[in-house]
């Protein structure tokens, strides 16, 4: 995406000046925040297309920050932390962030991982649409379709399958599936979670106790994935 306009979130006038020469220079519009306050309040006022968040932030973490940007923002965040824990990840992947990078970290990486997230969150790329032989998912019209059969999905159903399958072949964590359709308040009620998945799993499996599109990955969340397909490994976490 030419011209986006990046938001980098650090505390460090160092880190941002440096951040701010290398993505001016490679055509993107960045604007600062020093804190998570700030950030919260230009995001609402300047729309960036892509957010840089430092997690290690005085006052209010990266990780709040970004669990209250998530409240009015749907483009790519990307955690930028010194952490490299498999623990301190999916903590990043639950607050709301799409991508993590790790300090120090070389400068074609990020350039790398921005390009990638943008070109995933461009609005000029169209929501992915499922079709097979027995299901098929519109997420742009919002329509079922069950072996031939339009099916009628809730509002919280609709949302948990669509999450699901802009991140098809990914492993999403519970609280990172509560906290998107849920909000943040709801992040530890897995059990709301569950109730929707198992409606879920009635409405579009041919044999719900043994789904074939909607996986679940133990002790982590869900997955959904096409039959046939081969899921992204990811190591087991009881996080």
């Amino acid at each position: 995406m030419n011209n986006a306009t990046l938001l980098v979130v650090d505390d460090e006038p160092q880190i941002r000046r440096v951040l701010r020469a290398t993505l001016s220079s490679n055509g993107y519009e960045v604007i600062e925040a020093k804190n998570g306050q700030e950030a919260i309040e230009m995001v609402v006022r300047d729309r960036p297309d892509l957010i840089l968040l430092d997690v290690n932030m005085p006052d209010m973490s990266g990780l709040e920050a970004c669990t209250k940007i998530r409240l009015s923002f749907e483009g790519p965040i990307i955690m930028v932390t010194v952490r490299n824990t498999e623990h301190d990840k999916i903590v990043a992947l639950d607050s709301g962030a799409d991508d993590y990078v790790v300090k120090p970290f070389a400068m074609g990486e990020l350039l790398a991982r921005i390009r990638a997230m943008l070109r995933r969150f461009s609005s000029e790329e169209p929501l992915p649409k499922i079709e097979t032989a027995e299901l098929s998912v519109d997420l742009e019209k919002r329509l079922v379709v069950v072996r031939g059969q339009r099916v009628h999905l809730t509002p919280k159903e609709f949302d948990v399958l669509r999450l699901l399958v802009i991140q098809k072949g990914e492993a999403l964590t519970h609280k990172r599936i509560l906290q998107v359709v849920w909000g943040p308040d709801y992040a530890e009620e897995t059990e709301n979670l569950r109730v929707v998945i198992n409606q879920l799993r009635k409405k579009i499996e041919k044999d719900p106790a043994h789904p074939r599109y909607i996986g679940t990955e133990p002790w982590l969340g869900y997955r959904f994935q096409l039959p046939g397909a081969v899921p992204e490994k990811r190591s087991r976490s009881k996080s």
